[in-house]
Parts: C-alpha cells; structure tokens; sequence
C-alpha cells in the first residue's frame, strides 16, 4: 500500500488521559508499522483546571520515543481551534481522525475538522468512545450534533454508539471496529512477583477494579457485593486500583459501615502505565460492574494479560466478553455480581477463562481497526465522487 499521511487529533503525551492517551499513540504506532507517516496533535490546554475532577492532568511516564507529537490544541480558545484548524488543512493529509468522547470538546474539535475539510482533500474520520455521554450535561445533545455534523464519517467502538450516531445522522458512513488490544503494557508476568511489587499479601487471591471511579462505574455495587459473608471464610481481597474522579467519601464510608476495611485493598491514585502490568497480573478477575458504559478499555488490558473478566449487560460490553468463556456477564445488580464472583472462585474458573482468553483476544488486533477506518474513508470518498 501507498504511503500515507495521517493526522490523529486527540489526546496524548504530556497529557496522561488514561486509557485515551494510550490509545491514540498506540494507533500512531499501528499507522506507522503499516508505513504511513503519522501526526498526532494534542493539546497544549486539555481541562481548564477547575473542570479537571483528578489530581493532574499531566504523565509522568517518559514520552514516547518514537512518535511525532504537536502539543497545539487549546481545549477553550476559539482563535486557537482557527490556527490548528488552518495548520492541518494547508497539510493535507489523506486522513484525519479525531477521538471524541465529550461534549465539552465539540465545539473546538468540531470547528477544526470543518475548517481542515475545506481543502477539499483530506477526510476527516471520528473515533467516537461516546456520542451521548455517561453523565449529562447540558446542551450535551446540541453539542455533539455539531461535531457529528463536522465529520466525514465515523468509527463506532460498540454497537450501542454506533446507534446513538443514528440519532444524530442516517447517512454519513460509519463502521463498528470494537476497542482494539492494549499490548503496549508490557507482557504478563507471574502472579507471586506482581503481588511482590505491590506489596500485597501473597496468601490472598484478589478481584481488581481498575481506573477512574466515577459513580457510572459501579463500585458501589461491587462493595456490596463483596459485603457477602462468604468471601469471608475464602482467601480473597477487593483491590481497588484508580483514582477518584467523584467525592470519595461516600465509597469510604460505604467501606466503613460494612466492616471491609481489612479485606479491601485501597490504591486510590492516578496508576502510571509502567505499572499497570503489575496490577493485572496480580489478579485473578478483574471486574467491571458498570451501571452505564459503551464500551472499556479495561476489558482489553484485562484480555492482553489474558486475565478472566466480570462485566454487566450494559452498552457494548458483554460484545467483547464472552459469558461463561472468559467471565461472566450479570446485571448491574449487586446479588447478580455477588453470585458470579463467588461461583468464579468456588469452582476454580481462573485457569479455564484464562485460557479461552488467551484465544479470544485475537479478535481484537490493531489492523482490524485500521482496514475498518479505510473501510469508511473509500466510503466517504465515493460519495464525494458522485
């Protein structure tokens, strides 16, 4: 294939954006292994301070070594979304995708795409984590119906966004492409010697939570549902690994009046991507009891270090996790997630599910992604053409 120009407009590097940063710099690298010639522009102001719920917006990781990144993009300045705007179109890129995931964002990645697609060259593609998001907010809905309107076409990253998208446009083309492999965390080490960096008990078994907590993420259910007794006469611990991004409190006090202050493990801060492979591998289930969701990135680090999975049956994550093969997929419902994980370690699944996710995660490669994206844009192009 032709070499190509792409620019990726979105978070990354210094910005630490969670799983965002790690998958828009991963997506560099699989454009680059094809040999195409990749641009990322990130932002030079993502959050103003004051709308930014966690403790810094900024990595302490090293920056990666092999990317080109411009630090440009100015979250709030409209003179700002102009010059970036006016930067990339004179670049002329054959591709040009943009990670949306907030509304917050519309109105300046929606004002750059329209200008770059005044050059009448470059087709502009949104990865698209959320079209209605997970907490409202208002004018959410007229907002991002501005930013759809921007595109040329879209990737969905599960079925529920790629229907949400047909609320706001019926024709433009669009593709589902489920959440690719994080496999940029390292490989997977043993279990005794990820529990000895963590400092944790190596008599316990353990049940990972892992990233942000925010209230849709449903760590309240999983706190109740570890309350059972049962836990209690086996060797298992809840760690909870991630960063508040609400108030804490009401988790901590929900700890506290159900007496598991010495059965959870608490490592509430922002988790460096030099660590993560600690945290997964020293688990033997990670959970992901979410009220709302469309799809995780979680789901996908769990599945690189072929770790079993318990997720709900809410937007497009019981698409990626196969019920009874790699986990089990309840209702977000506490006595539902309470039940599975008891069955999960009363029955001895690790090794099966491990296994079977071992196998299950080839779905999930990088090129897929890519052929979905070229998919769209030869879509986007005939249409031009008529």
């Amino acid at each position: 294939m032709e070499q190509r120009n792409v620019i990726i407009i979105g978070t990354a590097f210094p910005f630490r954006g969670g799983g965002m940063s790690t998958y828009n710099e991963r997506l560099a690298q699989a454009y680059q292994q094809r040999g195409d010639k990749v641009l990322i522009y990130t932002f030079s102001l993502q959050y103003p301070g004051f709308l930014f719920p966690g403790k810094t917006q900024y990595s302490t990781d090293p920056p990666p070594v092999d990317l080109d990144i411009v630090v440009a993009v100015n979250s709030v300045n409209p003179f700002n979304w102009i010059k970036v705007g006016r930067q990339i179109r004179k670049r002329r890129a054959e591709i040009v995708i943009i990670r949306y995931w907030m509304p917050f964002m519309a109105p300046c990645l929606g004002t750059i795409a329209r200008i770059i697609r005044r050059n009448k060259y470059s087709k502009v593609v949104a990865i698209t984590d959320n079209i209605i998001p997970h907490e409202k907010m208002p004018g959410g809905k007229l907002l991002s119906r501005f930013f759809v309107k921007s595109c040329d076409g879209f990737i969905a990253m599960s079925r529920a966004v790629l229907s949400d998208l047909g609320k706001f446009d019926k024709l433009k083309p669009r593709a589902f492409s489920p959440h690719p492999l994080y496999d940029n965390f390292g490989e997977k080490i043993g279990k005794d010697l990820a529990k000895k960096y963590l400092k944790l008990d190596q008599n316990y078994s353990y049940i990972l939570f892992f990233g942000f907590i925010r209230e849709y993420k449903g760590l309240d259910l999983l706190i109740k549902a570890f309350a059972d007794e049962r836990f209690r006469k086996l060797p298992v611990k809840l760690l909870i690994a991630g960063e508040f991004y609400i108030d804490g409190k009401p988790y901590l006090d929900l700890i506290e009046s159900l007496g598991l202050g010495g059965n959870i493990v608490l490592r509430t801060e922002f988790i460096e991507n030099s660590e993560i492979v600690n945290y997964f591998c020293a688990s033997d289930i990670v959970a992901q009891p979410y009220k709302d969701a469309t799809q995780s990135g979680v789901t996908q680090i769990a599945y690189h270090f072929e770790k079993p999975m318990l997720t709900t049956n809410v937007g497009g994550l019981s698409e990626m996790v196969t019920d009874g093969k790699v986990g089990y997929v309840v209702a977000p419902d506490a006595n539902e997630i309470n039940e599975a994980l008891l069955r999960f370690f009363t029955e001895n699944k690790e090794n099966e599910f491990a296994a079977n996710a071992a196998i299950e995660k080839k779905r999930f490669s990088w090129d897929i992604l890519l052929e979905n994206i070229d998919s769209v844009v030869k879509q986007i192009q005939s249409i031009s053409h008529i």
